[in-house]
């Protein structure tokens, strides 16, 4: 495990002294790594195997002072190459969509906007901005997924990855999310810091993702060893299995309700609201959200708080599990205000 600091423009790059670079910081400009305090990221391998977890933080993303943040739970035989490709693509590919959007975004649409607003609360519809980051998000998601599609040499058809990401504009988080990596916000009450959970976990078992699968003459179905866990199946065949009903990559279910059309949301940061952590299922199959936000919390620092949230996490597998059972584990902590010092 490795965590890399480059300053790049548009593209991401390997760095030479990085061994199987799963997670990497980077800054548009020299300037930025001196904020690399207000957030962290670590990666543990599982006993499975190669890790196929990514991760990124990317300061000064769009805006000085913004970000994107971005982890990928890479599953199949080809599933470390795939969350490696959407990591280093799906930045660049975003903010290109949306600078596209605003280019032809016409005063038609400011019209249409505008009488929204005037039908509406204004408190209950999105500002126009996110309704641009929204867009981009789908159709950045839509196109990465045609071009894995069409890398030579690279079989998806069982491999692909999931994908939770956070982009920061000001005080304004947009988050997408497909698949079952989750964001979890931290925000400080009277009682201490809450936890609230700004993704859903999208697995075949919910009924709306159930629908659409067997609408699709797709298979819903849990193994008797595992009847809390709802698969996907082929119409006739007992395969692959997928355990989650969105993800990049997987082209053999692509016809039968497996999408990877994101959920798009927005959240406006208030003052009580001091950081958000994304990570992979191997950490929420054995943390629950407030336990999370409690190891954020009583960190030393922004730079351990990932690290710390990840070796309790793989803690309590070892302890949960009487066999080596570990999944990988891969968490990305970003921070709204410096950190204080835990008395």
């Amino acid at each position: 495990m490795g965590i890399c600091i480059s300053v790049v423009s548009s593209e991401i790059h390997e760095a030479d002294d990085c061994h199987h670079e799963n997670v990497v910081f980077l800054a548009e400009n020299i300037a930025s790594l001196g904020i690399q305090g207000l957030g962290s990221l670590y990666t543990k391998q599982g006993s499975k195997g190669l890790n196929q977890d990514a991760a990124i933080l990317y300061q000064d993303y769009g805006i000085e002072g913004g970000a994107f943040c971005g982890v990928f739970d890479g599953h199949g035989k080809n599933g470390h190459l795939v969350s490696n490709m959407v990591r280093n693509r799906l930045p660049s590919l975003l903010l290109n969509q949306k600078n596209a959007l605003e280019k032809i975004r016409t005063p038609a649409d400011d019209k249409s906007f505008q009488h929204q607003v005037a039908k509406t609360d204004i408190k209950l519809i999105p500002n126009k901005d996110f309704l641009n980051w929204q867009q981009a998000c789908i159709g950045a998601f839509k196109v990465l997924d045609k071009e894995i599609m069409l890398q030579e040499n690279l079989d998806c058809s069982t491999s692909g990855t999931t994908a939770v990401v956070v982009v920061r504009q000001s005080e304004d988080l947009v988050i997408a999310n497909l698949g079952d990596s989750r964001a979890v916000l931290g925000t400080m009450t009277e009682n201490g810091i809450k936890a609230v959970q700004l993704t859903t976990d999208l697995k075949p078992g919910l009924p709306n993702e159930a629908e659409r699968i067997r609408n699709c003459n797709g298979r819903v179905l849990a193994l008797k060893g595992e009847p809390h866990i709802q698969r996907v199946w082929l119409p006739h065949e007992d395969s692959p299995g997928l355990a989650m009903s969105r993800a990049f990559g997987d082209f053999l279910l692509k016809n039968h309700g497996i999408i990877a059309v994101p959920d798009v949301f927005h959240h406006h940061l208030t003052p009580d609201d001091q950081f958000i952590v994304l990570a992979t299922d191997g950490v929420w199959d054995v943390l629950n959200n407030n336990q999370v936000a409690s190891i954020v919390m009583e960190a030393e620092s922004e730079q351990e708080a990932a690290k710390a949230v990840v070796e309790a996490a793989t803690a309590s597998w070892k302890k949960k599990f009487p066999s080596p059972k570990v999944d990988d584990c891969t968490v990305v902590c970003l921070f709204f205000h410096k950190k204080q010092k835990p008395s």
